[in-house]
């Protein structure tokens, strides 16, 4: 058997494309356009590279984009304070607070200052709590596009037996949620579950999301099993050679081996180019959601949990 490749940055490009129709729609018939506020506080190269890339991909879609890049020495009560302000702020309906944060800064308390209706990351102590009693929230962003990737392949997910292999509140815990509310049959397993094996073979869906380079083999996968793998894991990479300061280059691996999952598997995700393209095409869905719920108008379809 060799599995079908499901291919997250062609996903993620189609889910971009249904956000753009949508806001152009809004604007349209509404006159109104959605807003998202980056906010990031020093200067740690891969959250300015990626803020890049929101930033770009949000006026791509036609939405607003507000960044508010701040000094690395930001105090906690300015930074609340600029919070605050884009929580009052109308023309804002989504605020990302990039993470990391410097040390002397209370992550959980800044997240939590968040307006948990402009929360499009999802990890406001209230939508974690409204995820997780099954009512109306804002869903952390990867894994909504994780349960947007396994709708599109197997439409019905209902009875299914799926194993979450991590516990982390960013990508496990919800993604246990997600699929409980899609009717499957769910176990959180870890580095020390028993057995994990065993447990992993049972499993008609696995999505593994520990952050440990291709710690699941292709023998732990059940025979047709859909793999969604949301490791990124950078090791070194010696047949690639060196670098001009003669140190190894490295390549990027998930959480599972691929080469020996995708002769088991009946379809997995690739990394890179599996969940990773999905998190901002879904952050750019939760701002759409996030305004329609603000103005009262209908969600915009099949780009919500």
């Amino acid at each position: 058997m060799v599995a079908q490749v499901i291919d997250g940055k062609a996903f993620a490009a189609k889910v971009r494309a249904q956000v753009a129709d949508q806001v152009a729609k809004l604007k349209e018939e509404n006159g109104i356009t959605p807003g998202l506020a980056v906010v990031l506080v020093g200067e740690d190269p891969a959250s300015q590279v990626y803020v890049r890339s929101k930033g770009k991909m949000t006026v791509e879609v036609g939405m607003n984009s507000y960044e508010h890049k701040l000094d690395v020495d930001t105090s906690e009560a300015d930074l609340l304070a600029l919070i605050d302000k884009l929580n009052n702020d109308p023309a804002v309906h989504g605020i990302l607070v990039q993470l990391p944060l410097p040390k002397h800064l209370d992550e959980d308390l800044v997240i939590n200052s968040i307006d948990p209706a402009k929360d499009v990351d999802g990890f406001h102590i209230s939508n974690v709590g409204l995820l997780g009693t099954g009512q109306k929230s804002m869903v952390p962003c990867t894994p909504l596009g994780c349960l947007m990737m396994l709708r599109e392949h197997h439409g019905s997910l209902s009875g299914m037996d799926a194993v979450v292999i991590g516990r982390s509140n960013i990508v496990g815990k919800p993604m246990a949620q997600l699929l409980l509310g899609d009717s499957c049959t769910v176990t959180i397993a870890h580095s020390r579950t028993k057995d994990l094996p065993d447990v992993v073979r049972r499993a008609d869906i696995v999505v593994a999301a520990v952050g440990r380079p291709e710690m699941v083999p292709g023998e732990w996968i059940k025979e047709g099993a859909t793999v969604i793998d949301v490791g990124i894991n950078r090791i070194d990479a010696p047949e690639k050679g060196t670098n001009e300061d003669g140190s190894v280059k490295t390549r990027l691996v998930g959480d599972v081996h691929y080469a020996s999952a995708s002769t088991r598997a009946g379809a997995i995700t690739p990394v890179p180019g599996g969940v990773g393209p999905m998190t901002i095409a879904c952050l750019l869905a939760n701002t759409l959601t996030a305004c329609s719920r603000a103005n009262d108008l209908p969600e915009p379809e099949g780009l919500t949990a």
